[in-house]
């Protein structure tokens, strides 16, 4: 796995440089601003991003705003945005742009290295991770939808979902079985109207129903 990393604190830049290569993962450039991101991409044509999502100049969006001018240049390039705080606007917008290959965790994540990094390879290989306070918080603020057909189990199902877990993962997180993880995600499908169409990746889809930005 190749890796383009943007993150203007010297310190955890440097930090997540050797952790990413400890784990055995190319790093193939780091940069300090949205700028030098956009030209190593174009140099390097890495598999994966890892950006913040505040960098100079103004050290607001300028880390997210090149991250979504990469995937409209780059639909295939995975990206994984970090941010210090939950931005439900920003989480939206990136989640609008893609139905794949998406992560967007909070820093804090970062001193879980075996669930970062997994994290990491589950949206290089076309996955997501959204970080469990980002879901959070945007299903705080959901109101009568479709999803209201869900029962409570399907919707903690649902939710481990949006945050990249497998089947395996939530069957051990709820302490059920891998066939009944699987039945509920099955009734997830039917109740959100998703067909079983070859080029539809449902889980994507479902997520994004639950999060509201399809």
């Amino acid at each position: 796995m190749r890796v383009v990393l943007a993150e203007d604190s010297v310190l955890l830049r440097e930090g997540l440089v050797w952790l990413l290569r400890s784990a055995g993962i190319d790093v193939v450039a780091a940069v300090a601003d949205a700028e030098g991101l956009l030209r190593a991409v174009d140099a390097d044509l890495p598999d994966l991003v890892v950006t913040d999502v505040r960098m100079p100049p103004s050290h607001t969006d300028e880390g997210l705003r090149a991250a979504l001018v990469l995937r409209r240049q780059h639909p295939d390039l995975a990206i994984l945005v970090l941010s210090q705080y939950v931005e439900e606007r920003y989480a939206t917008q990136l989640l609008s742009s893609a139905t794949s290959g998406i992560g967007y965790l909070l820093k804090d994540r970062v001193a879980d290295v075996p669930e970062f990094l997994d994290a990491l390879r589950r949206v290089a290989a076309g996955g997501t991770a959204l970080d469990p306070e980002v879901v959070a918080q945007l299903l705080l603020r959901r109101h009568s939808d479709p999803l209201d057909r869900l029962t409570r189990r399907e919707r903690e199902v649902l939710a481990l979902i949006a945050e990249g877990r497998s089947n395996t993962a939530i069957a051990e997180t709820l302490v059920v079985s891998e066939s009944a993880v699987g039945k509920h995600i099955n009734n997830i499908f039917t109740k959100l109207e998703l067909p079983g169409a070859e080029k539809d990746h449902r889980r994507v889809l479902a997520v994004l129903r639950f999060l509201k930005v399809s």
